[in-house]
């Protein structure tokens, strides 16, 4: 470990004459002072009630201006909510946007990063034209969007760098020159020390250091998360102590770690100039350690730290500030003068209130339009009661959305029983700004462009009198293998999947065919293989991402629902990333090899499709239809299905299977059953009996819970049958409470039913071991045969006895 700690005198000269180092040295104490007082005015406007919330970079200056000077066009930024300084010295924010975004401003070129849907300091460039397309990356200097949840940031680092090396080393990808210059990208990701006791940051740095991936990764140590000190956040109080054995050795595996204090300016820049130099050309991981930094303001708007820090700790602090140590470094050193930098200090405070004036003036012009109208359109109105509400409404200097919605509609509930012209003025109005707010609130949950899955055009699969019956595994390899012959940008990786193929072979024989750059084990950590996925599709590459099983996506759920989920919501259609993560569950026997936590992945996952396919060939057409489109989904298996019988198409690795489109898998006239994967199956053989015992089902699946059932064949059905039984095995309440919500309420199902409708499900509890803990636990076809026929003996009880009566 190197301790770069060096003393002002004991900086090498760089071969720069005077002038032009002291001019360096001033732009970056001006950017410095800039960062800092904006810190302290952003807080005053949290205080007086102009925003909601602040976080700030105060106290971590020096070291992020350090690490803009080595970040390059085309190096990537994975941060985290301190990192201000450092996009106002790479150039990649303004003083404006940041109080734009502090003010909640909902228009992208006020708040490039998020339109006002992230908190201030969550940071993010805009990848994506209009269209939906890639920009030119290498030309860029190329933030990912920034997340709240502490560490989790660091998954995704491992893709922007990992997508380095496969550029530098696939010769196939060279082609791809919008998206790296021959690897020569670095990934720089910067985190908190506490966040650094975080499971996903240990699994990061893990992965990083076997792969050997690019990336500097920067610790901002200020001894403390929020009030919590390093005493009791990490062994030694000292994360760099503690990652010693990833040091590089002789044989040069493992990380390059240096240690720099947080004030010691030059010993900061000439630690990043060799951090960046070393992993830019040798392609190895770097963390830094910088230490003794401050956090003069505490952690945020919402607390104060002199609540947990001590008197001697505070003092420390002040003096040890590392602007005011940069301050007194440059009068020592002759390179400015007390003069010199007051006039510097009042220059950037003046530039600072002036951006922040402009910001907070424009934010109110955007919202005034809508506030000017519901004013005109409510002063129309010949009402006593309306008109104190418009008054009250008029009397607020600068009323918020909020307000004026919630008078408009307090007013439409005053109307109800009036009709006039002014109130039928008001309600056009209120319907055409449902849109306007639609698109600034609750738009893009998926990117939604040229590019969407709904675009990808319908092809059947194909066969002949030659199609030979085969496992379903079969289909799927056959699938893989077309796709990675097409597609050199595609790439697969998980535990088990590169030299054995995955244990269920669907890769079985590939690794061997394309090589180990494109499909490849991993250890695991299901975190860092899905943040890995991800920040490959950020790159441009087309990744599948294989967690083992379905009951294991949960050591990777924060950065699927806090990070993938949610990447083009928090980002207004800015950023997007068309990873596919392939699994596999149903009813296997056994507490965590069976599952179907459908629920919890509807519940987390909203802006990822969900695909439940049936079998292997739906499963095939799923994939064709995503690696042809740009957003990201997760493809669930059934696990008993690999080795069922099923004819191979001729077009195996061309045909699609449109995503929301579900299907009639049987027809018949006296109960619909909504049913997908493994229980669909279930649910067929139940057909048989019951058609013995007079009942005809028809049995809907609806191939995908994201979307669900668009041309509402569900409804449809329940219109010549008139009743309902969804089955799943998913626990009661879960997925098959989602199912009838999309049924009865979005598709208005209800107005068919001639009875209750019904849900069949696995038990509360996990299934236990075994073919009889299975039997007991999930629904089988006895189980199906029997709640149908109580929907029959419901409607008919003469023709349909009760059979347990």
């Amino acid at each position: 470990m190197s301790d770069t700690h060096i003393k002002p005198s004991e900086q090498p000269i760089a071969k720069l004459s005077f002038d032009d180092f002291k001019a360096i040295v001033i732009a970056d104490y001006r950017v410095a002072v800039e960062s800092r007082f904006v810190s302290l005015l952003g807080r005053k406007e949290v205080l007086t009630g102009k925003a909601k919330f602040g976080v700030f970079g105060d106290g971590k200056e020096l070291a992020q201006i350090a690490m803009a000077k080595v970040f390059q066009l085309g190096d990537w930024r994975s941060g985290y909510y301190r990192d201000q300084t450092f996009m106002f010295a790479a150039g990649i924010f303004t003083v404006y946007q940041f109080f734009s975004q502090l003010y909640a401003h909902p228009d992208v070129e006020a708040d490039p990063s998020s339109a006002g849907r992230q908190m201030n300091s969550h940071f993010a460039t805009r990848m994506l034209t209009p269209e939906g397309r890639w920009v030119d990356q290498t030309l860029m200097k190329n933030s990912a969007s920034d997340i709240s949840t502490t560490g989790g940031q660091m998954p995704r680092l491992l893709g922007f760098g990992l997508a380095s090396k496969l550029y530098r080393n696939n010769p196939e990808l060279a082609d791809l020159n919008q998206f790296s210059n021959g690897g020569n990208e670095v990934a720089f990701g910067t985190v908190g020390n506490a966040s650094t006791s975080e499971g996903v940051f240990l699994e990061a740095v893990n992965a990083a250091g076997v792969r050997q991936i690019p990336t500097v990764i920067s610790v901002w140590d200020d001894g403390y998360g929020i009030s919590v000190p390093n005493e009791i956040q990490t062994t030694k109080a000292d994360i760099s102590e503690v990652l010693k054995g990833f040091q590089r050795d002789e044989n040069g595996e493992g990380f390059e770690i240096f240690k720099v204090k947080g004030w010691d300016y030059p010993g900061l820049c000439e630690t990043y100039e060799q951090a960046a130099k070393i992993s830019r050309e040798q392609h190895i991981p770097v963390l830094i350690h910088v230490t003794e930094m401050t956090q003069p303001q505490g952690h945020s708007s919402s607390g104060s730290h002199e609540r947990y820090k001590s008197k001697e700790r505070l003092a420390w602090e002040k003096e040890f500030d590392c602007i005011a140590k940069m301050r007194a470094w440059m009068i020592e050193s002759s390179i400015a003068d007390e003069r010199e930098l007051a006039e510097i200090e009042r220059g950037v405070k003046d530039y600072v209130r002036t951006e922040q004036r402009k910001a907070w003036s424009d934010y109110n012009r955007a919202l005034k339009k809508d506030v000017d109208e519901a004013i005109t359109l409510l002063a129309a109105i010949p009402d006593e009661t309306v008109q104190v509400l418009f008054n009250e409404l008029k009397s607020i200097s600068e009323p918020s959305l909020r307000e004026v919605y919630c008078t408009v509609r307090r007013v439409i509930r005053l109307l109800r029983n009036v009709q006039s012209e002014e109130k039928k003025a008001l309600l056009l109005w209120y319907e055409q700004k449902q849109q306007v707010n639609r698109e600034r609130y609750n738009s893009h949950l998926f990117t939604d462009t040229v590019e969407s899955p709904k675009h990808v055009p319908m092809v059947a699969a194909e066969y002949t009198e030659e199609s030979k019956t085969v496992d379903g595994r079969e289909v799927l390899n056959a699938c893989f293998d077309a796709n990675f012959a097409r597609d050199p940008k595609l790439v697969a990786f998980g535990e088990d999947v590169g030299k054995i193929g995955d244990v269920n072979q669907g890769f079985a024989g590939l690794q061997a065919k394309y090589g180990e750059q494109r499909i490849f084990d991993t250890g695991i950590r299901e975190s860092a293989i899905i943040g890995q996925g991800m920040g490959l599709a950020m790159r441009g590459l087309r990744p599948i991402a294989e967690i083992q099983y379905i009951d294991y996506l949960v050591y990777g759920l924060t950065v699927l629902t806090d990070d993938l989920a949610s990447l083009s919501y928090r980002t207004k259609g800015g950023q997007k990333a068309p990873l596919i993560i392939r699994t596999r569950g149903h009813r296997l026997e056994g507490i965590w090899h069976s599952g179907s936590p459908m629920s919890m992945i509807l519940g987390s996952m909203r802006g990822i499709h969900v695909c439940v396919p049936r079998n292997m060939t739906q499963a095939a057409g799923m994939y064709n239809t995503l690696l042809r489109s740009d957003e990201p989904a997760l493809i669930v298996e059934c696990l008993n299905g690999y080795r069922l019988k099923e004819r191979m198409p001729v077009n195996v690795g061309d045909f699609t299977v449109p995503l929301g489109k579900a299907e009639i898998v049987r027809e018949g006239r006296d109960v619909t059953v909504v049913s997908y994967g493994s229980t669909l199956r279930v649910v067929q053989e139940a057909s048989v009996e019951l058609e013995k015992l007079g009942i005809s089902i028809e049995i809907v699946d609806p191939q995908t819970l994201q979307p669900f059932d668009e041309e509402h064949l569900c409804a449809q059905s329940l219109g010549k049958t008139n009743k309902l039984l969804v089955v799943d095995e998913d626990v009661p309440g879960g997925a098959s409470a989602f199912i009838l919500q999309q049924i009865l309420e979005v598709q208005n199902g209800y107005y068919h039913l001639d009875g209750q409708p019904r849900t069949l499900t696995a038990k509360a509890h996990r299934p236990p071991y075994g073919s009889d803990g299975d039997y007991f636990s999930k629904p089988s076809a006895d189980d199906v045969i029997e709640a149908v026929y109580a929907l029959m003996h419901e409607a008919n009880p003469k023709d349909y006895p009760a059979l347990f009566s």
